[in-house]
């Protein structure tokens, strides 16, 4: 016995995410675009057709759980390797028994990389034939992009599947799970308040294993059997703010952040933005409402402001979180100091309206498509102006329904770029009524 042995023949249990780890597909959590009934990754399972692949995904969302679960289910020898402490010499060793489990036992080898990107190139591409020739089946799990961390050799000998982060309710199911399932919790009979359950389901930002690492923790320190919001949060290192995101408060905060951009101020939307990133809001649903408000809000008085969320949604998508707050504040700040124009959600209101009122009024024939000879007959077409062959590219003729000629809908203001688009139309009804009326000198 040395200094470093146990006094004792019992092994510490294994840390709760360990344990809770599932065998079968149907105990998989998340994931349903691959694993739910017509999953295309559940479809290569079940049918034992699954040849190399990259899992690429966040932290906690089961690359690993998933890799194993295949193996069992496909019955193949599991190895797992990590990137970041083996190396070629290690991948050769593993294949050398790989190559005697299919030569002896017929049975195939689950080879499971985790990191992979921290290959590099030699190492990547030293796999290529032991995964062409079949000796082993290769997952590798990575957090970066494949197109960019993975050789292309590699690449296109496998297929990448893309797990994304659990939902609040995947997560709290496997809080349940936890606490109910005798490896995990259950024998202690604990409880989890409805409140800790949201915030610890919300917090964990879809990664499993923090959920659990934060609830095993808490039901180790807290008194009694009810596991209360302030173990989780002191479990968690942080404080839970006022912020249901089921119910009013989260109203609140989202009304409070849309009003100060679209007062023009940035010291408050900055602050309510801050608000919602420290209660977890998901950064989704907050470029999503910027989307909304350049649109509606900013409008044409800078077109650039729709450019600027739509972007920032594409770059919060592509960081996720921390770094996803960086382009959402240069967003929020960009918006809340732009011009503000809410014609263009004026216009498609009020002509929705008419829309409803007077129902579906016929194409005027001038515009009406003439693609055969009997629509010609009919006089589809007949008389259309076409706008290029005139002075200004402007024409008189109407484009609404005989009904509706003269009526507006679109009335820019006189605020940032919609004032030069103000002016435009303008000038362009000045140039009409000179064509309609080429006598009239005034």
């Amino acid at each position: 016995m040395d200094l470093f042995s146990s006094t004792t023949s019992e092994k510490a249990p294994a840390p709760l995410a360990e344990r809770l780890r599932p065998n079968h597909l149907d105990e998989m959590v998340g994931q349903q675009h691959l694993l739910g009934d017509g999953g295309i990754l559940r479809k290569l399972v079940e049918q034992d057709q699954l040849a190399s692949a990259i899992f690429w995904g966040p932290p906690g969302t089961g690359k690993t759980t998933l890799a194993r679960v295949i193996a069992q289910s496909t019955r193949s020898h599991f190895i797992a390797f990590s990137a970041v402490l083996q190396g070629v010499k290690d991948v050769r060793e593993v294949v050398a028994k790989a190559q005697q489990e299919r030569n002896y036992h017929g049975r195939r080898t689950l080879l499971f990389i985790d990191e992979i990107h921290r290959f590099n190139k030699a190492q990547q591409d030293a796999l290529l034939p032991w995964v062409e020739n079949g000796d082993i089946i290769l997952i590798g799990a990575t957090t970066e992009n494949p197109s960019f961390e993975v050789n292309s050799a590699l690449l296109s000998r496998s297929r990448v599947f893309v797990l994304e982060p659990l939902s609040p309710e995947d997560i709290g199911q496997l809080l349940q799970r936890a606490l109910s399932a005798q490896e995990g919790l259950g024998i202690q009979q604990l409880s989890l308040e409805a409140e800790a359950l949201e915030f610890l389901s919300e917090q964990a930002h879809g990664d499993a294993r923090i959920a659990l690492n934060t609830l095993e923790i808490a039901a180790a320190t807290t008194e009694g059997q009810n596991i209360r919001l302030d173990d989780v949060a002191t479990a968690m290192q942080k404080a839970p703010l006022l912020y249901d995101k089921g119910a009013e408060e989260h109203y609140n905060v989202i009304s409070a952040f849309i009003k100060s951009m679209r007062g023009s101020d940035p010291d408050a939307a900055i602050y309510w933005l801050a608000r919602m990133i420290e209660a977890g809001e998901d950064p989704l649903f907050i470029a999503r409402r910027l989307v909304v408000f350049a649109a509606e809000d900013v409008g044409n008085a800078d077109p650039r402001g729709l450019q600027l969320a739509v972007s920032t949604q594409q770059a919060v998508h592509f960081l996720g979180m921390p770094e996803g707050r960086i382009p959402l504040a240069q967003a929020v700040t960009y918006l809340a100091t732009a011009p503000k124009s809410n014609a263009a959600y004026a216009a498609i209101g009020e002509a929705q309206a008419e829309v409803r009122q007077s129902g579906a009024l016929p194409v005027p024939p001038h515009l009406r498509n003439a693609p055969t000879r009997l629509m010609k007959d009919l006089g589809y077409g007949k008389g259309y102006q076409y706008a290029h062959n005139r002075e200004e590219a402007v024409v008189t003729q109407s484009h609404l329904p005989e009904k509706l000629v003269g009526s507006q809908y679109y009335r820019p203001n006189d605020r940032g770029y919609e004032k030069n688009i103000r002016e435009r139309l303008t000038f362009w009804a000045e140039q009409r009524q000179r064509q309609a009326n080429p006598e009239d000198k005034s």
